[in-house]
């Protein structure tokens, strides 16, 4: 099997292409938009390339023509030689991790399917638009602080009626009014955002059943499954939970031992989910058993890591909910 290795670019792509001896029998710098054809003529080999942008799509191209691919995290391509002795270009690159190929089975990210990416994206560009309304919101309420304006309370979306109603007599500055303008455009875009991923969640498979446990949403649920992907990829939930980086870390030394805070590795978008609906639950569902449970944790540690500690067990309980395929059950979640 050859080893074709490709230092990827927006425009441009290198390729460094060895046989099974590590014999360089290939070199070629390619538009990155031709890979996928190129890659449809090569015979069998391992494709291999460094975590980016662009190797999502490639190695997708890479799948379909048959090859065996490994996309190597970035954290680890200067340990492979990437970039040694301050020698760093697109060829050394390529021929680099091409070399390392031939003489070991590289490590590879998990390579999510479209859909669940696909998923990953739409979630991520909703969330972008909640952080620019909030953004322009804020800046509307730095304005309203110098001029003295209070608004009563209320829901976010009806944030520019409710300061419209309170000038209605003397009116906006253009340049306010304005900026309302555009927070009514990003909640309307939300709006429209909220009900695809409904109908989306309606046409996915699981997702129904994840929404069985309290607190859990369609975002929580959503992004679970696209972050997960394939279930058999952990053996038990605790892996699952440490993937997600809410177990605790460890600094150990000699006869020391010493738990840190949660490691925060994996998904911050699911983790935020996930205790978001840990809030969720127990604000609302005070007497749930899995919350009974929470708040005996924090009398001994205090509310905000019972909350964490939560947000743990809901991970654990999704992923037993998911493999057995059976709704949500309190009484064998109260331990």
């Amino acid at each position: 099997m050859n080893h074709i290795a490709i230092d990827l670019g927006a425009s441009k792509s290198q390729i460094c292409v060895r046989d099974p001896q590590g014999k360089i029998i290939e070199e070629k710098h390619l538009e990155t938009a031709k890979l996928a054809g190129y890659l449809k003529r090569r015979s069998t080999s391992r494709v291999i390339m460094e975590t980016c942008s662009e190797s999502w799509r490639i190695s997708d191209a890479a799948q379909e023509a048959g090859h065996e691919v490994r996309v190597v995290p970035g954290h680890l391509v200067r340990s492979l030689g990437v970039g040694h002795r301050q020698m760093k270009s697109d060829r050394k690159d390529a021929q680099a991790l091409s070399e390392v190929s031939t003489r070991i089975d590289l490590p590879s990210v998990h390579l999510r399917s479209r859909e669940s990416r696909e998923i990953q994206t739409r979630l991520k560009m909703r969330s972008q638009l909640v952080s620019s309304r909030t953004q322009l919101i804020n800046n509307v309420r730095g304005w309203m602080r110098t001029e003295a304006i209070r608004l009563r309370t209320g829901s976010v979306p009806t944030f520019t009626k409710r300061l419209r109603a309170k000038k209605k007599e003397v009116g906006l500055p253009f340049y306010v009014e304005r900026q309302l303008e555009q927070i009514d455009a990003l909640t309307q875009a939300l709006v429209s955002t909220e009900e695809e991923l409904e109908e989306l969640a309606q046409e996915t498979s699981g997702i129904a059943i994840l929404k069985s446990v309290p607190g859990v949403g369609t975002l929580t649920a959503l992004a679970f499954m696209a972050t997960i992907d394939q279930l058999d990829r952990f053996r038990k939930a605790h892996h699952l939970q440490s993937y997600l980086g809410l177990t605790p870390g460890e600094r150990s030394s000699g006869n020391k031992q010493r738990s840190t805070s949660i490691t925060k590795a994996g998904s911050s978008m699911l983790r935020y989910l996930l205790i978001q609906a840990s809030w969720t639950l127990y604000v609302h569902r005070p007497q749930e058993p899995i919350v009974l449970w929470a708040k005996k944790i924090e009398k001994r540690r205090g509310k905000k890591i019972a909350i964490v500690a939560l947000a743990r067990k809901l991970a654990g309980i999704l992923f037993a909910i998911w493999k057995t395929k059976r709704p949500y059950q309190p009484k064998l979640t109260s331990g």
